[in-house]
C-alpha cells in the first residue's frame, strides 16, 4: 500500500501543495514505487481522482488511493492495481475527514545509471506527468 511521510502532511497544513513519495504497487500501473506526488491539500475530490488519505485503522498511516465513488459514510476508494488489496474492499469506506488532499502530478526520480546527455533527456521528457481523473477507470473500480 503506498505509504507517505508524516513530513508531507505538515507541509499540507501551512501551503496549499506538497510533495510526496510512494511505496508499495498498489496503484500500478499509474504510480510505481518511488514516484514523487505533488498533492493539493483541501481540494475537492471528485469519482476518479486520485487521493492522498489516512488510513481508516491506522491514522498514523497515509496511503494513495483511486476515490472510486461517494457512498453513505465516505468515500470508496480502489487502488489500480487489484492485487494489491488494502483499499476499500478491506476496510470498507473512508470518512470524508480522512481523504487529505488530489494528486495534482508525478514524476519519477532519475536513476545513478542515467548519465549521458541522450538519457537524461529522455528522462527529462518522460518524467513528469499530470494524474488525470480517470471517468473509465473509476467506473471500471465501481463495478468490481
Amino acid at each position: 500500500m503506498p505509504e507517505l511521510s508524516e513530513e508531507s502532511e505538515r507541509r499540507g497544513a501551512l501551503l496549499p501543495f506538497g510533495a510526496a513519495e510512494v511505496t508499495g504497487p498498489s496503484m500500478v500501473p499509474t504510480l510505481f514505487h518511488g514516484d514523487r506526488l505533488v498533492v493539493r491539500y483541501g481540494a475537492r475530490i471528485r469519482p476518479g481522482d486520485v487521493v492522498v488519505l489516512r488510513h481508516p485503522f491506522q491514522q498514523d498511516l497515509l496511503v494513495v488511493k483511486r476515490a472510486a465513488e461517494r457512498r453513505e459514510g465516505g468515500w470508496w476508494v480502489l487502488g489500480d492495481n487489484a492485487y494489491a488489496g488494502g483499499d476499500s474492499t478491506d476496510y470498507g469506506t473512508v470518512p470524508e475527514e480522512l481523504v487529505l488532499g488530489r494528486v495534482r502530478f508525478r514524476y519519477r526520480p532519475r536513476r545513478a545509471d542515467q548519465r549521458s546527455l541522450l538519457a537524461v533527456l529522455r528522462w527529462a521528457l518522460s518524467a513528469a506527468r499530470p494524474v488525470f481523473s480517470d471517468r473509465s477507470a473509476s467506473r471500471r473500480l465501481r463495478a468490481r
